[in-house]
């Protein structure tokens, strides 16, 4: 297989208004079957989404109004759930490859931005392509920053490969490559962060692309719900959410989960039944750092003191 990247220099300033179908067409010759990535910055700065920027208060402000929930919070570093799902740092509020003095959201639909854009190549041109919309984020436990789609039409944005079975004959449980983020990183190979690229063409993948008027189902589908995700907040987050928690978290496991989790916290714990758990604490701050372990785990205090039962 042979997949080829084509990301032209020539494209001019991007400003409110821009049609970007007609940018694109400009400095690719698209046909059937091609995948256009294209950067949100420009999307953004189409939809007329970059606004004025003078100190730290204007972009505090801004990432306030896109955000939807805090994840987690380093000094001046915020890690948030903003309105459109994505979880990224700043809520995707960017002030590189912009005019001094301004910031630009993300777009307000990306994937209703990518629709449109691949409706109008398809109108003005006569060919079926898929676009995806590409931004920058950084990934957990990993250093460096990738680029993944948050806008798609025209492409399925994941392969599920649950239940094929692998040439050694083993039945696949989990296996799903994101195809939308493989191609958005791939192409950013090509733009590069300063190249002034914003528009790559990928060629090579035609039998991924869907047929005229099936756009998919977007990116959103590559988005884990914050009710599937084991890390939906940073660790001193999760503190203060288990202690504000008027009812424990949902359990994790059965008592021997709790009796190890109390071991590490310095505790020795009896099992009296599979229900209920006891410890020894010596003085009253050992038996509330001993119920925040309990409640975490799912379990709440007993009858008695330093007993703990399953909720």
């Amino acid at each position: 297989m042979t997949l080829q990247l084509d990301a032209p220099d020539g494209v001019g300033e991007i400003a409110a208004g821009t049609d970007l179908a007609t940018e694109i067409s400009a400095v690719l010759t698209l046909r059937d079957g091609d995948i256009v990535v294209v950067t949100s910055k420009v999307v953004s700065k189409a939809e007329g989404r970059v606004l004025p920027y003078h100190s730290a208060l204007d972009r505090d402000a801004a990432i306030d109004g896109e955000t939807v929930r805090e994840v987690a919070r380093r000094g001046p570093v915020r890690i948030v759930e903003n309105r459109l799902g994505l979880v990224m740092a700043a809520a995707g509020v960017d002030i590189s490859n912009l005019a001094s003095g301004t910031l630009a959201l993300l777009p307000e639909d990306p994937d209703a931005s990518a629709r449109r854009i691949r409706e109008r190549l398809a109108e003005t041109l006569d060919v079926n392509v898929a676009i995806v919309i590409a931004d920058t984020a950084g990934r957990a436990w990993r250093l460096g920053q990738t680029d993944i789609a948050i806008g798609l039409a025209g492409l399925d944005a994941y392969e599920d490969f649950e239940g094929r079975v692998d040439a050694y004959g083993n039945e696949l449980a989990v296996t799903a490559p994101a195809v939308a983020d493989e191609i958005a990183s791939a192409a950013e190979l090509a733009s590069s962060k300063l190249g002034a690229r914003p528009f790559i063409r990928v060629r090579g993948l035609e039998d991924r692309v869907l047929e005229r008027g099936a756009h998919g189902g977007g990116a959103r589908p590559l988005q884990r719900s914050a009710a599937e995700d084991l890390f939906a907040l940073g660790s001193r987050d999760a503190v203060v959410d288990a202690l504000s928690r008027p009812e424990p978290w949902a359990p994790v496991g059965g008592v021997e989960d709790l009796a190890r989790a109390l071991s590490k916290g310095g505790f020795k714990s009896t099992s009296l039944e599979a229900s209920r758990i006891r410890i020894e604490a010596e003085a009253p701050r050992d038996l509330w750092r001993a119920e925040v372990i309990a409640q975490v785990h799912g379990w709440r205090p007993g009858e008695v003191s330093g007993e703990f039962v399953a909720s």
